[in-house]
């Protein structure tokens, strides 16, 4: 079973490389598996649980009865072993696009208003994030107040349809998202597309009527 991690910050660097290390273990862990296996098909193909004694209670003279044991016993262990190194992989990755999460909103967060030219008006609200959602994953958060969403900003923002249309016109391309967080300036890459829950974002903004300017 091959694994692929493509990471493309440097700030992730160290997680990722402890994963490739357990991915490789991994593989050696199969190649493994797949030699002892080939011992068991080589010896009248009995398996894991084909018989080792013939009817009068013997042990089989058309096997290598130590070796089928041997190979059956290793077998086991390695099972164990790579269901093991599985469950630290799942995690591990995990944590390789937690830091990706992490570091990209940390690239683009700047105190107060440094290094935004203009920094605009919030005119829409997120009052919903889906967990493991689109949305989740580019970093927005509940009560982001919304400054621009691709090209849509304060000035030109009539309803929430002018939102909708940047996003039916940029599905699985990233858009540019910049919000207010508590008196911060965030800005983020929110890429819509299809996942396994509702609509393309996973995520629901209402106007701003009256924000604390």
């Amino acid at each position: 079973m091959d694994m692929e991690v493509c990471v493309n910050d440097d700030s992730a660097q160290l997680s990722r490389n402890a994963v490739l290390e357990l991915i490789k273990q991994k593989d050696e862990i199969e190649a493994n598996i797949r030699q002892l296996t080939s011992v068991l098909e080589q010896n009248k193909n009995v398996g894991m649980h084909g018989d080792l004694i013939d009817n009068q209670g013997f042990p089989r003279s058309d096997i290598d009865v130590y070796q089928v044991r041997h190979a059956r016993h290793r077998i086991i262990c390695l099972q164990n072993d790579h269901k093991a190194l599985m469950q630290q992989i799942e995690s591990g990755l995990h944590d390789v696009h937690a830091e990706i999460r992490r570091t990209n909103i940390e690239r683009f967060t700047v105190a107060g208003e440094n290094n935004f030219e203009a920094t605009g008006e919030p005119f829409v609200r997120v009052n919903l994030v889906v967990p493991n959602s689109p949305a989740e994953h580019a970093g927005l958060q509940l009560e982001d107040l919304i400054v621009e969403f691709g090209t849509v900003n304060w000035r030109n923002f009539k309803d929430l349809q002018d939102v909708n249309k940047v996003v039916q016109a940029s599905v699985n391309m990233p858009i540019h998202v910049k919000v207010r967080r508590q008196g911060t300036y965030v800005s983020l890459r929110l890429t819509p597309k299809t996942w396994s829950g509702r609509g393309l974002l996973g995520c629901n903004i209402v106007p701003v009527e009256n924000v604390e300017r």
